[in-house]
């Protein structure tokens, strides 16, 4: 039997290629994939998330860089998955239990900043794979969960003081007002109405606080799909945004293919 993977998700906006990815890496690498959510409901993306014209504002600043970060592909599969069964019947973060699984993934987009990177059950799961010795993945701005899980063992420093990690850089962090608005959404799924003024903390300048002067965060502006982001130092794989997306499900099927 394959390994037992719990891959958690926003409520509040998924960015698609962050649970598409790695969800579909780790099925096809034969691994039992359970979904887990805040609200124990389907996950839905971000609409610009699968909107295959969406120009990253950020992006379109930077010099030689692809402002164009949707995929057809991408946005063709995400619209199947959110369709289809797959994802249909997460589980509650509340309900999730870290002894069924070999690890731990967490997936971005906007909405992970509210509703699942501070969430207790999320934090708590991650703390305990991590005096469990399993498997501990992050991907895009689920990574600040580890940042706010603190460790009462060493002086509530953050799990990650002293690690080397990957993460959303702060260039690439949206200014302008942002919305949540979902694709696929119902009425007892819709999300949040909240605005962002930009984004909703800088990921970068906190994880380097969290690493501390021992660690190293690497928030890489030059990451793109043929040359993307993704660190390990054990427990944890840390992704940088969604032009690492597939590296960093393979990157996840490699680690634990190896134990």
């Amino acid at each position: 039997m394959g390994k037992k993977v719990l891959i958690c998700a926003t409520n509040f906006g998924v960015w698609a290629e962050e649970l598409q990815a790695p969800w579909d890496v780790l099925v096809k690498a034969g691994f039992d994939v359970t979904l887990a959510t805040p609200q124990g409901k389907k996950p839905l993306p971000l609409k610009i998330s699968v909107d295959p014209d969406f120009v990253d504002p950020m992006l379109a600043k930077i010099p030689g860089a692809n402002p164009k970060v949707n995929p057809k592909f991408v946005c063709d599969r995400t619209k199947e998955l959110v369709q289809g069964d797959e994802w249909a019947h997460p589980i509650k973060l509340a309900d999730a239990k870290m002894a069924d699984y070999d690890a731990i993934v967490g997936t971005g987009g906007l909405g992970a900043m509210m509703d699942l990177a501070p969430n207790k059950y999320f934090k708590g799961l991650i703390y305990e794979a991590y005096y469990s010795n399993k498997l501990i993945a992050t991907l895009c701005y689920s990574t600040a969960a580890l940042i706010w899980t603190r460790d009462p063992k060493d002086a509530y420093n953050s799990i990650i003081k002293g690690r080397r990690i990957a993460c959303h850089p702060r260039a690439w962090d949206f200014e302008d007002n942002v919305t949540l608005e979902l694709w696929g959404a119902t009425e007892d799924n819709k999300g949040t109405d909240a605005v962002y003024a930009g984004f909703l903390y800088p990921l970068e300048d906190i994880a380097r606080d969290a690493v501390g002067p021992g660690g190293l965060c690497i928030g890489d502006p030059d990451a793109t799909r043929d040359n993307p982001r993704v660190e390990f130092d054990w427990p944890f794989i840390t992704g940088n945004s969604v032009e690492s997306s597939i590296a960093f499900g393979e990157k996840i099927v490699e680690v634990l293919n190896s134990r």
